[in-house]
């Protein structure tokens, strides 16, 4: 007498197998059990003893493998065609890792009430060699940059070494904000804090009417951590105090206790003046003459001491108040016609024509040879 699909089920309560009845992973149960005595003497939650006859042995089965599952150290995910038909590309530089896409949409978004006023950004990035200020607006076609400073510029006003830290990316801050209120016109109404005190200050609107309002822009530091003390903001910290409102507080600066929730200006305005370099070459000096001369060679070969530093900056920030403006640097060579020395010129649709028809007739005058 032969027992139906329902009859069966009754007889044998428990979890069902998806594989064929008898055969897990094609392999019939007395063989599983042969191969691995240890699983039927180990405990398990649901039986300590497979029963086939009665049908308990596949509830210790199914346990098994669902033992064996999590035990798996790779499971391989299988992606089918639907994944990959539905599958959307990033944003280019997004995979390049240069531009996190959800701070950029806050800061280049703008209000619609605003219609098509630019919103302005403070572009702070570093490199190995120097520090780059930009003022840059987004239109559709692309972003476009109002002014720029770089920390190579400031060998006009007296700084020639320590180019990347924070007292230079303070100077990079203020010749941006300076050459950037001169080319507005707006250098004479608002010139921000001339002699700096390390207390925090924001540029304020003018009382007259007929006043122009601050220029104003956002802090853009890209993918830098916003450390304390970091020196994105001293380019932030120069730009505020060259005159061009920047909405910020105290909590990033050099100088500021979270635990009182205060700012130190006397530390703040020692990093402004160059005062953290002094004292390292100071300390660097009494504990390592060696590494010092090494670190510091060309400050001792222009004749810079820990005590020139401070004077240095003070100077280096007059000059750039009396003088923004770009101006490029004398080039040794005419790099344009030098380049153009080695470069190949694109022939005419005529030129390549009669290229080919003297490479044919040369052809011909060998072959008849």
């Amino acid at each position: 007498m032969s027992v139906g699909r329902s009859d069966v089920r009754r007889q044998h309560p428990g979890p069902r197998n998806p594989l064929p009845r008898g055969h897990l992973y094609g392999v019939s149960p007395p063989e599983i059990l042969q191969s691995n005595p240890v699983a039927i003497n180990e405990p398990t939650p649901v039986l300590k003893t497979p029963d086939f006859k009665h049908g308990t042995g596949w509830t210790f089965l199914w346990t098994l493998t669902l033992y064996n599952f999590h035990q798996m150290p790779f499971v391989k995910k299988i992606k089918s065609d639907a994944y990959f038909s539905r599958f959307q590309v990033k944003y280019r530089r997004r995979r390049e890792g240069k531009t996190d896409y959800y701070a950029r949409k806050r800061l280049v978004t703008q209000a619609k009430n605003k219609y098509n006023a630019p919103k302005y950004r403070l572009v702070v990035r570093f490199t190995n060699k120097e520090v780059i200020v930009q003022i840059v607006y987004a239109r559709l076609q692309g972003d476009f940059v109002l002014t720029a400073a770089r920390s190579k510029e400031l060998s006009r006003y007296g700084i020639n070494h320590g180019l990347t830290n924070w007292t230079a990316a303070y100077a990079t801050g203020l010749l941006c904000a300076r050459r950037a209120l001169t080319k507005l016109g707006l250098a004479d109404k608002y010139e921000g804090v001339a002699e700096p005190d390390g207390t925090l200050t924001l540029t304020e609107e003018l009382d007259g009417e007929d006043d122009p309002r601050p220029f104003k822009c956002y802090l853009d530091v890209g993918l830098k951590r916003t450390s304390t003390g970091s020196r994105v903001f001293g380019a932030l910290k120069g730009a505020s105090d060259g005159g061009i409102f920047i909405p910020h507080n105290e909590k990033r600066f050099p100088g500021y206790d979270p635990e009182s929730k205060e700012l130190d200006a006397e530390v703040l305005k020692k990093y402004i003046f160059g005062g953290h370099v002094a004292e390292y070459m100071e300390s660097l000096e009494e504990e390592d003459d060696e590494r010092f001369k090494k670190q510091f060679s060309t400050y001792l070969a222009d004749g810079v001491g820990s005590e020139d530093i401070e004077e240095i900056f003070t100077n280096a920030y007059a000059a750039i108040r009396e003088d923004p403006t770009f101006k490029p640097t004398d080039k040794s060579k005419d790099w344009v016609t030098e380049s153009k020395k080695y470069r190949t010129p694109k022939l005419t649709l005529e030129q390549r024509r009669e290229r080919i028809q003297e490479k044919i007739t040369a052809f011909r005058a060998e072959n008849e040879e």
